[in-house]
């Protein structure tokens, strides 16, 4: 066999390989363990950063770009929007209702918002300003905006208040923050948020630099599996 055939045999077999590879990739996608939330209900992924959790009650999607980049830091701050499904009665939620649990099982309550000023926390919120994403993604019954504002510093112009009102037609968005011991780690999260009958509990996770990447480069499969696993709509 000439030395030009033995290469051309060679090359081939690199290809077939390398097509072998392509084509096992793509029948095999990455599978992920989704977070069993332990209450009936459906998430999404509308985002990279971006989480929803509904029932037949309540919906709750949160926004935490800026979480997953606070390793460390003592304060956690997410963007939420909460409503009431439709036909559901209106529903007067308060800061004791909403709560956060930890990779380690831990349960952290809303701070009041006299902690939240004391804490001095204008970086986080200046960072938070530049580095968001939308969490526009409300059922379409819910098309009247409305504030959560359970925190406010003394130089706002809003004032705090203890309660939203929640109705079917009305979005309601604001910065949720709370205190973590011992600083924030990597691991899964779960916000909670009872509504009178149920709790909706949104699951994100605070991913190691190896996990982010992971995801970024699979996102169209996570997501569709996650899809598969919460058929919309029900």
């Amino acid at each position: 066999m000439t030395d030009r055939r033995k290469r051309t045999l060679g090359l081939a077999s690199v290809l077939l390989t390398t097509l072998t590879l392509a084509a096992d990739e793509k029948a095999a996608p990455p599978r992920v363990k989704i977070p069993e939330p332990g209450v009936p209900q459906i998430m999404t992924m509308e985002g990279r950063f971006v989480r929803a959790a509904y029932n037949n009650e309540g919906y709750v999607i949160l926004g935490y770009r800026l979480a997953n980049m606070s390793v460390g830091q003592p304060w956690l701050l997410l963007e939420v929007g909460v409503t009431v499904r439709d036909k559901v009665p209106s529903y007067s939620l308060t800061p004791a209702a909403v709560s956060l649990e930890t990779p380690d099982g831990k349960t952290i309550p809303l701070p009041s918002n006299q902690e939240f000023r004391e804490a001095n926390l204008s970086g986080l919120q200046k960072q938070a300003e530049m580095i968001r994403d939308s969490i526009n993604y409300f059922p379409p019954s819910a098309n009247r905006a409305c504030r959560i504002g359970f925190f406010a510093d003394l130089d706002d112009r809003a004032m705090s208040y203890d309660r939203v009102e929640l109705t079917p037609d009305r979005g309601c968005v604001g910065r949720l923050y709370f205190k973590i011991p011992g600083g924030l780690k990597h691991g899964q999260y779960f916000l909670n948020v009872k509504f009178p009958k149920s709790v909706v509990r949104v699951p994100f996770r605070i991913m190691t630099a190896e996990e982010e990447k992971f995801m970024e480069k699979n996102w169209k499969d996570i997501k569709k599996q996650v899809d598969e696993a919460f058929k919309k709509g029900k």
